[in-house]
């Protein structure tokens, strides 16, 4: 299968945009001071699911961008 320049550049930013708003995320959620994410320093079930997608969402993003960049190279080898 073959992706056009569009579609390569797409994935992989969307690849890199995700990593930047996850880690963000979970930067934030450690350093939580609401008690949502902590309650008496033991990570409550908001923290674990919220931890929990973003982990899925750093596989995702790296498994999207990293088609995006193989479809880039690609394309550079053929101009």
């Amino acid at each position: 299968m073959k992706l056009s320049r569009p579609v390569s550049w797409f994935l992989l930013a969307f690849g890199v945009w995700s990593w930047i708003i996850w880690v963000t995320f979970v930067k934030n959620l450690v350093k939580d001071g609401s008690g949502l994410a902590f309650d008496d320093g033991h990570p409550t079930a908001y923290f674990w699911v919220h931890l929990t997608l973003a982990v899925v969402s750093f596989v995702l993003g790296t498994v999207v961008g990293g088609i995006g960049l193989r479809g880039v190279r690609a394309l550079r080898r053929t101009s």
